[in-house]
């Protein structure tokens, strides 16, 4: 059990240097065109089990029919990664799981939407902040720093898009994401 825990407070430790990074801008992107639902398939198979192991499912609403998107693989991988694995996370039991995309004006959309146990509006306004965590009232069951979705907004926006995000208390969240796709 401490092997285990001193290898996670490692990784934590080098996420801590890598946002270091990423706030002076000291990283290169390796951009490339990439389908985004090929990223977004393979993301799935990532978290899959461990969302079936918890009695949930994950669905895809993939309607987007322009999917090239010049970005870099492994931030993208990264990005969708973090925000299933707290869609996961943060949901009590038998997480619901949805990813759409589509089409919106010379861009694609991503929408990861969950049923899980949602924010309140003063934790909405922190939720991109370093080192905030949502509170899961006296559960600790949900393990973390808070850098996933700080690292996931620095890396849209360095990718040149947009992030938002909704939720209702007890209803759940949904994040929505924004590429323009002039870049094809």
């Amino acid at each position: 059990m401490i092997d285990d825990e001193n290898n996670r407070l490692g990784r934590q430790v080098e996420k801590v240097l890598q946002m270091a990074r990423l706030e002076k801008k000291d990283f290169k992107l390796n951009l490339e065109l990439l389908d985004i639902h090929e990223i977004i398939e393979n993301a799935i198979e990532n978290i899959k089990l461990l969302v079936e192991k918890r009695g949930g499912s994950i669905t895809c609403d993939l309607h987007a029919s322009r999917t090239n998107l010049k970005t870099d693989e492994v931030h993208m991988t990264n990005i969708l990664n973090n925000l299933l694995d707290n869609a996961n996370k943060y949901s009590p039991e038998d997480p619901v799981i949805n990813i759409r995309t589509e089409n919106v004006g010379t861009g694609i959309k991503m929408t990861i939407s969950d049923k899980g146990i949602g924010m309140n509006k003063e934790a909405l306004k922190k939720i991109f902040d370093k080192f905030y965590r949502v509170s899961t009232g006296n559960l600790h069951d949900v393990k973390g720093f808070g850098l996933g979705l700080s690292y996931v907004k620095t890396m849209v926006h360095a990718l040149g898009g947009e992030i938002s995000v909704s939720s209702i208390p007890q209803k759940g969240s949904k994040f929505e994401i924004y590429f323009p796709q002039n870049n094809e």
